[in-house]
């Protein structure tokens, strides 16, 4: 997808939300949506430094949490990586495929696959109140 149609959405969404989509923010949201699979928060502050010489850890971290918080991002728990979710316009349950070769990341929306845990989660008590599946493999580019 178009990264400036992206920021536009993503711009929208936050005055929508009344929130503040500040430079630091937009451009780690730009460095994301630049990315086909996951990336760290310190190859993000490396890259950010180019243009922000100052930035440290910590500015990183607050923006992550900012665009996680109004769902722009997904964090990939098992690599302690993000990446950009070009479907933040609704709240949705995620199912990430995950290349162990070439970092590659699909998102997938299976309507199935969360209907299935949140019942089975139901049958346990448990109310689920987010969902993140990720699955390991090796994606056709690196299969053979």
């Amino acid at each position: 997808m178009n990264v400036e149609l992206l920021v536009s959405k993503a711009k929208q969404v936050c005055d929508n939300r009344g929130a503040r989509f500040t430079p630091i923010r937009e451009k780690v949201f730009r460095l994301l949506a630049s990315r086909q699979g996951g990336v760290g928060a310190y190859d993000l502050l490396e890259e950010l430094k180019l243009t922000e010489s100052s930035a440290k850890p910590a500015t990183v971290y607050r923006a992550l949490d900012f665009l996680a918080e109004l769902g722009f991002i997904h964090k990939i728990e098992s690599t302690n990586a993000f990446m950009l979710c070009h479907h933040f316009d609704h709240n949705h349950p995620v199912q990430l495929l995950i290349c162990d070769s070439c970092g590659q990341v699909d998102e997938l929306h299976s309507g199935v696959l969360s209907h299935e845990l949140n019942a089975l989660a139901a049958e346990r008590g448990f109310s689920v109140t987010g969902q993140t599946i990720e699955a390991h493999g090796r994606c056709e580019k690196c299969k053979d």
